[in-house]
């Protein structure tokens, strides 16, 4: 059985190299579709009880680990040293320096295992974050599914 657990934030980025707009400072609001796959939890009297894992747990994992840190930050490459120097400049702004260049595609694989790690032998039954769908615009999106 699957279950999915959407969430949005708001971001900047920038990719150097592109050859259009998307080589200056921008910002979308992602849209984060965690799936999680497991079985029923049927503990009698457990508060999760016929379900996969309640909601509002996969919410408060998901921004506790992800969502918080990247919502209303900046996710800049490692290696963009001409604007990592600008947002050092900017007290307090809060920047999240990575280790690729933050496409749609890259941001997903990194969201995967940083939820995998999470959701993974952790909670509910045989449970385990089986895809994530990031959506940079409502047109676009990137999806890393567990094979």
């Amino acid at each position: 059985m699957t279950i999915t657990r959407k969430l949005e934030f708001d971001a900047g980025h920038r990719i150097p190299d592109h050859r259009s707009q998307c080589r200056n400072l921008h910002g979308h609001r992602y849209v984060l579709e965690i799936t999680l796959q497991g079985d029923l939890v049927e503990t009698e009297g457990a508060p999760d009880r016929g379900m996969v894992m309640d909601f509002a747990d996969v919410k408060s994992l998901a921004n506790q680990y992800l969502v918080d840190l990247w919502d209303h930050a900046f996710l800049v490459f490692e290696g963009d040293t001409q604007v990592r120097g600008f947002l050092e400049t900017l007290p307090g702004h809060k920047t999240v320096v990575i280790d690729r260049i933050p496409t749609v595609e890259n941001l997903a694989a990194i969201a995967f295992n940083i939820l995998a790690e999470v959701y993974d032998a952790h909670y509910g039954v045989n449970l385990r974050l089986h895809k994530v769908r990031l959506y940079e615009t409502p047109n676009c999106w990137a999806e890393v599914v567990r094979d």
